[in-house]
């Protein structure tokens, strides 16, 4: 990596964001030559209730891979997540995006249930796309990651989509908030508060022996998402017998671990090697 390369990096990781200039360039290096690109496949009725899916030209059944993106339960865009789909895809998985409805269109648990629904769609259709729906994996980074994990936990919401986290390989959560009670945010308080019971919000309150695995992944720099969420839902899947595993990686940010699945930034943390292992040990 070239001086001034390995500087626009450590730049792009303070001020990298979704829906900015630095997403569109990054993602204008990012080759798609190899792969089947299907962008606005309907899961639902809403114009948020749309993917898009990333196939590598090949009939033969691969995992797949659902990324849910950040920010915050009240931003994003699917099409920003062309390097994660990339990085996945080039790995052999069959990668989908979906965008799901945020704040204030929707309050909690509204963004599971979106997100529950196109879990659901991929179980179904994803073979159409040479996707294997007994290997689906679920993976997401901060708001997203709160998505894949609190999906893989709490059995509700694939239930009512009408599938269920027996189906799930296994989730993959980055710099996600599991344990932020008491909530200090105030964007985030109205988005949450809308439950008598507060502790239904929480992913470690649906910590069990018999959930799908769970990799972790977080930075000891990030002070958006602290990683004691990280450390706490281990240490209570492990207190009661589940399977997971995490890493913390040195001098990673909020936006450092997401940024690491690009090829520019690999060099900072093994983020895309970590869930690539996580993957291919827990492929059915």
């Amino acid at each position: 990596m070239t001086a001034a390369l390995r500087a626009f990096a450590i730049v792009a990781g303070l001020w990298f964001l979704p829906g900015c200039a630095p997403v569109d360039m990054l993602n204008a290096t990012i080759p798609t030559g190899d792969l089947t690109v299907t962008r606005d496949v309907a899961y639902g009725g809403d114009d948020r209730q749309r993917l898009d899916i990333y196939a590598p030209k090949s009939t033969a059944a691969r995992p797949v891979v659902v990324f849910f993106y950040g920010g915050a339960w009240q931003t994003g865009r699917k099409a920003d997540f062309l390097f994660v789909a990339e990085a996945f895809a080039d790995k052999g998985a069959v990668v989908v995006v979906p965008d799901y409805r945020v704040y204030p269109t929707v309050t909690f648990p509204g963004f599971l249930a979106d997100s529950a629904e196109a879990t659901a769609w991929v179980i179904k259709n994803i073979g159409k796309w040479g996707g294997d729906p007994n290997n689906v994996f679920l993976v997401g980074h901060s708001a997203g990651a709160y998505i894949a994990v609190m999906l893989a936990l709490d059995e509700e919401y694939l239930d009512r989509a009408g599938a269920s986290t027996r189906s799930i390989a296994g989730a993959v959560g980055i710099s996600g908030p599991y344990d932020f009670l008491p909530l200090t945010r105030p964007d985030v308080k109205p988005i949450f508060e809308v439950v008598s019971d507060m502790t239904l919000t929480q992913p470690i309150r649906f910590a069990r022996a018999d959930a799908p695995p769970l990799l972790l992944l977080t930075g000891d720099a990030d002070i958006t998402v602290g990683p004691y969420n990280t450390e706490h839902l281990a240490q209570r899947m492990r207190t009661l017998g589940g399977d997971v595993e995490e890493h913390i990686y040195p001098g990673i940010a909020h936006l450092g671990s997401v940024l690491a699945l690009a090829p520019p930034f690999r060099w900072r943390a093994p983020v895309l090697d970590d869930i690539e292992g996580f993957l291919r040990r827990h492929e059915r």
